[in-house]
């Protein structure tokens, strides 16, 4: 099956006083699913939401709901994340565990397995984990706060992350923007997080209506 560019909008960004009524306005807006930000205060130093908010999610939307646990033992929170509604469970290779042994559990409550790899951590780390996973998200900021400046030396890492798995779904996330998308699409990433640029563009709809045909544009013949 062909890879397809998919636009998920952070809800970091979003309003959080409307919480509810950001996540209908943008899967209304076009978006393929809501990406959800979790932070722990330890394996980052910001602190963030919790499995009642994917519940929240879920009752607002049955889109595709993506969790990232930016947490030091994300072995513990995988079964809260699935049941609260998780679709897919994005954890670190960084973090304090066995990542191998993490995505089956993921795996095995038939929620799709993903690797997060920071901006310093090399594709490389990557080796003998790809089998046991669907995605993997190649961040573009240091994890931890939303509205940080896209790190463009990233972008090779991109490219090797493709060569390594080439039918595997290639995420990004922070910074991204009708900018920085198609530099990342045309490396081979196909499923673009974006926050701050699409929550508060003026018109959200339009925004990933043009980061989509952008990134689709790039992204043409990029996965060899």
């Amino acid at each position: 099956m062909a890879l397809e560019i998919k636009i998920l909008p952070s809800v970091l960004a979003a309003d959080m006083g409307r919480l509810e009524a950001e996540c209908k306005r943008a899967i209304d807006a076009g978006a393929d699913g809501l990406h959800v930000d979790i932070m722990d205060g330890h394996f980052v130093r910001n602190l963030t939401m919790g499995p009642d908010v994917v519940k929240m999610a879920r009752k607002a939307t049955d889109s595709h709901l993506s969790v990232h646990l930016m947490v030091t033992h994300p072995q513990n929170y995988v079964d809260a994340f699935i049941d609260a509604g998780a679709d897919t469970v994005l954890i670190h290779v960084e973090a304090q565990c066995a990542p191998a042994e993490v995505l089956d559990m993921i795996r095995a409550r038939k929620a799709r397995a993903g690797l997060v790899l920071n901006p310093e951590t090399p594709a490389e780390s990557l080796e003998g984990l790809l089998s046991g996973a669907d995605e993997v998200l190649c961040m573009t900021v240091h994890p931890g706060f939303g509205g940080q400046s896209f790190i463009s030396e990233v972008l090779p890492k991109i490219r090797k992350v493709r060569e390594l798995g080439p039918r595997i779904d290639i995420s990004v996330d922070g910074g991204i923007d009708g900018k920085t998308a198609p530099l990342t699409a045309a490396e081979g990433a196909n499923i673009l997080l974006a926050g701050t640029s699409l929550f508060r563009a003026p018109d959200m709809k339009e925004a990933i209506r043009t980061m989509r045909a952008d990134a689709r544009e790039a992204f043409s013949g990029s996965a060899k």
